[in-house]
């Protein structure tokens, strides 16, 4: 992916050395606004398992995932949680021009979320088309994609479900690798699983068991190579999209 204002001074430092700003909403400011937002916001790192958003909590601020996996989730009275969605750079964090989070989220592994206070970006998308053509076309991204994996969950295997998950994860979690692999033509990707077996299970509708038995499957079958229970390589992207369904 190039970086188009890597030289430029006008641009913030903070936003200068951020690698996925072009893909997401950042990309529609110019140097100046960028300038006047980046008073506004904070780079913080949070570590897997820690909470970024309370489910049914005010919204204060919003924020655009910079690197790694956030898992969205969604909890019952009597404390059951479901994983209903993952986000990955530059998602943006948060329900535009509402109150309340209709979701929780927390880190599925070490993630760095770019915050900017709620009435900076809702000041900033009243002000600026282009940033709300954005988010829209974001926010109608994610939906479509929920309705894909709707059919995942209704309608897939147990093997095209774990194999549609592994090739979410690894089309996905690096969108800079990403963009390097579609410039070259590239089809092998490795990347650390971002959640446990128990998480996967609960994302994909199986048991812990059956998670496991497929992913060794995949291995048996030199679709995919793990080791330390969590790294993944696929030599072969075509390959796994073969057994998506």
């Amino acid at each position: 992916m190039s970086r188009q204002d890597i030289h430029n001074s006008e641009v913030p430092r903070l936003c200068a050395n951020c690698e996925v700003r072009h893909r997401g909403m950042c990309g529609a400011l110019n140097a100046s606004e960028l300038l006047e937002l980046s008073k506004h916001t904070r780079m913080v790192r949070h570590d897997s398992g820690e909470e970024l958003i309370g489910d049914d909590t005010d919204i204060v601020t919003y924020g655009n995932v910079m690197r790694g996996v956030v898992k969205l989730t969604k909890t019952l009275e009597d404390g059951r949680q479901q994983v209903v969605g993952l986000q990955f750079a530059p998602d943006f964090l948060g329900r535009l021009f509402g109150n309340q989070n209709a979701v929780g989220a927390e880190a599925a592994s070490k993630v760095d979320v770019c915050k900017i206070p709620k009435a900076a970006i809702e000041r900033l998308v009243a002000e600026n088309p282009e940033v709300e053509h954005r988010l829209m076309q974001q926010a109608l991204r994610e939906l479509d994609e929920a309705r894909e994996w709707m059919v995942t969950l209704g309608r897939k295997t147990a093997s095209e479900k774990v194999a549609s998950f592994l090739l979410l994860i690894a089309t996905h979690i690096d969108p800079v690798s990403q963009a390097e692999r579609e410039e070259t033509g590239s089809r092998d990707a490795s990347f650390e699983l971002p959640l446990g077996r128990a998480d996967i299970a609960d994302f994909l509708g199986l048991t812990i068991e059956t998670v496991s038995r497929q992913l060794t499957k995949l291995r048996k079958a030199g679709v995919i190579s793990i080791e330390k229970a969590r790294y993944v390589s696929i030599p072969d992207l075509t390959r796994l999209e073969r057994l998506c369904g």
